[in-house]
C-alpha cells in the first residue's frame, strides 16, 4: 500500500519498497540458518569499512582482522571528529542520510547512515509496529515528543507530522493547564494510538490520575501506547494501564543504530536481529553468555556511509537465556554506564538505585509528580521534586533511611522542590546526574 508517508520516504532517496523487500526475506530465513546468515553480514560490513572508510581502517590499526573478537570496541568519544573524516568514500553529506543524536548520554555526535540502510530503519519500525496492527499510513499517532523551536526546525518537524499522520504534543511545558488541553485533544480526536517519551506520558497519566480519568473511555479508538527513550518503570507501567487504559509497549532504540528492541505481542522484548548484531560484554570485552549482565554493544549490518562495528552503547544489559540467533530477546535493560554513582566506601552503584528507592516512597500518595536526582559531591546528592506540596520531614526521614539501608550511611540529601525540571532539548528527562567526575 503506496500512501503519503512512503511517498515521502521515496522522493527523499529512501528506497523503502526494495528495503521492505529485502527486510521480508531476512524475516523469513529459519532459525538453522540464521546464525550463518549473521557471521556472514558481520564479516562483509567489516571488510567493507576496512576496505573503503580510511576512519575505520585507522581505528582498527590494519587493512585486516583475523576474528571477531580481535576487533576493537567503538564508543561514543570515537566520532568526537568532524563527520567527513569518518565517513566512507564514495558516501557524502548529500547522499546520505545525516542526523545527530540527543546528547542524553552526555556524548552527542553527527551521525550518517547511506540511504538504504535507513530505509531498512524504517521498514524494521513499520514491521515491529505492523505487530499491533498500526499502519504510519493511516493510523493517527498522539505523539509526546520534543520539537525545535526555530521556525525551520519547527516547520520541518510539523511537515513530517502531517506526513506521519502524527499529532504532536510538545513537552516542554506539561502543567496541569497544558494537560488539561491535552485530555481535551483526546476527546475530539480519534487516536489509534500514543507514542512517545516515558516521562511525559506517565505525568499526563497521573494527571488523569488526579481527574479520575481512564483515557480509553474519553477516547474509544486509543489501542496501544508505545514509550521510548526512558527507563519504563514496573510502578509506572501499571499506572499507564491503568490510566490509559491500553496495554503498554515498551521500545528501545537509538537514533544513530535502528530500533533495537520491541516487545512483541506475547511481553518479550524482542531484538531487531534483522539488520543489527547485539552483544554483551564484559569489563574485558568478552562476550558473555545468556541470562549474564554486561555492556551493551551493536554491530550495524547494512549501513555502509558510517562504521557501527562493535559500537558500545553506553547501556547495561541481560540477553535472556532463551534467546536464539533469529530471536534474541532482551531479559533487562540496566540504565546507562556513565549514569553510576560512587560513594565514599569505592561501593559502585547505578545511579537508578536511588531512583527505585525514593520512588517507591515519595510517589504513594501522588503529591509528587516528577523527580531527579543528582550527585553533586561523592558523599551529596540533590533530589529536585515537583509537587502540588512540599515533602514533610517524616517523607524525608523515611527516604533518608531507605537509602541507608539499601546502599551505606553517611550520605547527605538536599531535597529541592521546583516548578519544573529540566529536559534536555528534546525534551527527555534525565532521571539520575553525577557531576563527580569518575
Amino acid at each position: 500500500m503506496w500512501s503519503l508517508f512512503n511517498l515521502s520516504l521515496k522522493i527523499n532517496g529512501f528506497p523503502i519498497k526494495n528495503a521492505q523487500k529485502v527486510f521480508e526475506e531476512i524475516s523469513n530465513i529459519p532459525e538453522n540458518e540464521f546464525e550463518k546468515h549473521t557471521f556472514e553480514k558481520k564479516k562483509e560490513i567489516v571488510e567493507f569499512h576496512l576496505t573503503h572508510n580510511p576512519s575505520y581502517q585507522e581505528f582498527v590499526g590494519s587493512p585486516t582482522y583475523t576474528s571477531w573478537e580481535q576487533l576493537p570496541i567503538m564508543t561514543k568519544k570515537d566520532f568526537q571528529k568532524p563527520l567527513l573524516e569518518r565517513l566512507s568514500k564514495g558516501y557524502s553529506k548529500k547522499n546520505s542520510y545525516i542526523n545527530k543524536t540527543s546528547g542524553s548520554s552526555g556524548t552527542p555526535f553527527i551521525f550518517a547512515k547511506d540511504k538504504f540502510s535507513h530505509a531498512l530503519t524504517w521498514a524494521c519500525i513499520f514491521n515491529r509496529f505492523g505487530w499491533y496492527s498500526i499502519n504510519f499510513n493511516s493510523s493517527l499517532q498522539a505523539r509526546f515528543y520534543g520539537i525545535p523551536l526555530d521556525p525551520i526546525g519547527n516547520f520541518k518537524e510539523r511537515f513530517k507530522d502531517v506526513l506521519s499522520h502524527r499529532y504532536r504534543f510538545p513537552i516542554f511545558d506539561l502543567s496541569d493547564e497544558v494537560l488539561k488541553k491535552i485530555l481535551f485533544d483526546f476527546t475530539r480526536k480519534k487516536f489509534d494510538y500514543i507514542n512517545g517519551y516515558t516521562s511525559s506520558i506517565v505525568l499526563f497519566a497521573k494527571y488523569l490520575k488526579q481527574q479520575n480519568v481512564v483515557l480509553s473511555s474519553v477516547c474509544p479508538s486509543l489501542k496501544f501506547c508505545i514509550v521510548t527513550s526512558e527507563m519504563l518503570f514496573d510502578v509506572d507501567k501499571l499506572l499507564l494501564e491503568e490510566q490509559l487504559g491500553i496495554p503498554i509497549v515498551n521500545e528501545y532504540g537509538a537514533s544513530e543504530l535502528d530500533l533495537i528492541a520491541f516487545q512483541n505481542i506475547e511481553g518479550e522484548w524482542q531484538v531487531n536481529s534483522e539488520t543489527l548484531y547485539v552483544e554483551i560484554l564484559d569489563n574485558n570485552n568478552n562476550i558473555l553468555p545468556y541470562g549474564q549482565e554486561g555492556r551493551v554493544v551493536i554491530t550495524s549490518l547494512y549501513n555502509k556511509a558510517h562504521p557501527f562495528i562493535r559500537y558500545d552503547l553506553g547501556d547495561i544489559g541481560i540477553l535472556d537465556e532463551k534467546s536464539t540467533f533469529k530471536k534474541p530477546i532482551l531479559k533487562k535493560l540496566i540504565g546507562r554506564t556513565n549514569d553510576i554513582a560512587i560513594l565514599p566506601s569505592g561501593k559502585k552503584v547505578p545511579g537508578l538505585t536511588f531512583y527505585y528507592v525514593t520512588k517507591s516512597i515519595i510517589e504513594d500518595d501522588g503529591n509528587v509528580k516528577e523527580f531527579i536526582i543528582k550527585q553533586t559531591r561523592i558523599d551529596a546528592f540533590d533530589i529536585e521534586y515537583v509537587s502540588q506540596n512540599s515533602l514533610t520531614n517524616e517523607q524525608i526521614d523515611f527516604i533518608e533511611k531507605a537509602i541507608t539501608t539499601y546502599l551505606e550511611k553517611g550520605l547527605t540529601f538536599t531535597f529541592i522542590r521546583k516548578e519544573k525540571l529540566l529536559r534536555t532539548k528534546r525534551g527527555k528527562l534525565k532521571q539520575f546526574v553525577t557531576l563527580v567526575k569518575l
